[in-house]
């Protein structure tokens, strides 16, 4: 009783990707208590892979708590043979991140041409809008994989996350005149496979 800072054994390192893995696999059996430790070992990689893609704190714990949620539904489909925990959440949280780009993309897509039409100032190039407006479809996948992969790489960044030059460069890691020339030339790519005519 005289030895008071004997401690039996370690606590659990949760940030080690083994013990997420077995937190994960623990929590399959769907006992709500054992998800408390899964929830505060792999939160924080979601919600750093939503934010990296998101840059908004806000969207990105959204985002968490959507991919936990879906964490926890779906535990029993992990398979630390496919890959480690961490790696599946940051996967499932870039998807959903992505998804959200999307939409509000989209979203500011229709307020932009909204705006446009009222001012009569077209602000984008004739070619990047009609490649835009085909984003959709067999032929732009057919076309998009036709693109080298740094092309496809930064036109797919640029246009599907919606960032600008710069940001794409950022995420990339690559210089900012590179980054415009790989969009400007998979932009023409994809517009020669398109049969897009310059306005």
């Amino acid at each position: 009783m005289g030895q008071t800072g004997v401690v039996a054994s370690p606590p659990v390192r949760t940030s080690l990707p083994d013990a997420a893995d077995a937190l994960l696999t623990a929590c399959a059996g769907g006992d709500p208590a054992s998800f408390t430790p899964v929830y505060d070992a792999l939160g924080p990689v979601a919600y750093g892979t939503s934010l990296g893609v998101l840059r908004d704190p806000d969207h990105a714990a959204e985002v968490t708590q959507e991919v936990m949620v879906e964490v926890w539904q779906t535990a029993a489909r992990f398979d630390a043979r496919r890959g480690s925990a961490r790696t599946w959440v940051s996967t499932l949280a870039r998807r959903r991140a992505v998804d959200r780009v999307r939409s509000e993309q989209a979203r500011r897509e229709r307020d932009q041409r909204d705006t446009d039409l009222r001012t009569g100032e077209p602000v984008r190039d004739v070619v990047a809008e009609d490649v835009e407006r085909r984003l959709e479809g067999s032929a732009v996948r057919r076309c998009i994989d036709g693109l080298t992969p740094t092309q496809r790489e930064a036109v797919v960044v640029a246009y599907y996350g919606g960032l600008t030059y710069r940001e794409v460069a950022e995420q990339l890691g690559a210089a900012l005149p590179t980054v415009k020339s790989r969009i400007r030339d998979g932009l023409n790519r994809l517009r020669d496979c398109l049969g897009v005519r310059r306005g």
